[in-house]
């Protein structure tokens, strides 16, 4: 397995890439209300992206998917195409945005809710974030990848939520998609990765209410559902291992952790 290492001069053009990434999520927030589609969601991403950014929306056309972004609503894990669906007051929403800068990527997601939904759902968003926050105070180098499974399991298990197996996060850099695999429930594979510095990946943890399991849309061969179409939760930031923890390179004003960590 070949894990890149990433220099200075790399990480500050990360660096740009995932605040751009972040910026695109607190811009949208407003619009995110009932009665819009996701469809107008995108246009709107897009357009930013491309215009105010100057920059590239790394989903558009990638193995050829048809949108700028994943908006992904209720029981849809992961991978939801923008169109017509409108959205309402209770849904739970994941927009997953990727953007490329001077050929570095930043990848987040984060989950909103349109005005008022129910406990449930309120609780599966919170142990989301909360378990994405827990595992990125586990990072630093010398541990073990697995540790980011090992600190979430245990946090969806008290929920009585479980996590999905057959999505992960990943890799990421000059690529979309690089290695490791990061694999967000207890496991065996991750162990044999020890943490280094300059390392670059995502944590992303996919949270559903009932089953971990999952379908996959063979009309479109991109969304993902609970196989039980119960709702999912995810959140996502992409960091970089630093000498004594890690710095987040996608994280938002609003948020409740520190940018850089000392693990």
């Amino acid at each position: 397995m070949a894990i890149k290492i990433y220099n200075d001069d790399d990480l500050a053009k990360l660096r740009i890439a995932g605040k751009l990434a972040a910026d695109v999520l607190v811009m949208i927030e407003p619009y995110v209300k009932s009665g819009i589609t996701t469809l107008e969601l995108d246009d709107i991403m897009l357009k930013y992206i491309q215009e105010e950014q100057q920059a590239v929306a790394a989903c558009l056309g990638y193995n050829g998917y048809p949108k700028a972004t994943c908006i992904s609503v209720n029981e849809v894990v992961c991978h939801g195409i923008p169109g017509a669906q409108k959205l309402h007051n209770g849904d739970i929403v994941n927009i997953d945005v990727t953007v490329i800068k001077d050929g570095y990527y930043g990848d987040t997601s984060k989950m909103f809710i349109v005005g008022e939904t129910n406990l449930r759902n309120r609780k599966l968003c919170e142990c989301a974030q909360a378990s994405l926050y827990a595992a990125l105070k586990k990072i630093k180098p010398g541990v073990p990848l697995s540790v980011v499974g090992d600190t979430i399991q245990p946090i969806a298990d008290k929920e009585g939520f479980s996590i999905v197996r057959d999505y992960c996060g990943h890799g990421v850099g000059t690529s979309f998609h690089e290695e490791p695999s990061v694999l967000h429930y207890r496991n065996s594979e991750n162990s044999r990765i020890i943490l280094k510095k300059g390392m670059v990946f995502t944590i992303e943890p996919m949270i559903n209410a009932g089953t971990w399991r999952c379908k996959l849309n063979k009309k479109n061969g991109w969304t993902v559902t609970t196989a039980d179409k119960q709702p999912s939760a995810q959140w996502e930031h992409t960091l970089t291992v630093t000498d004594d923890g890690c710095e987040i390179f996608t994280i938002r004003p609003d948020e409740t952790i520190d940018r850089v960590l000392h693990n």
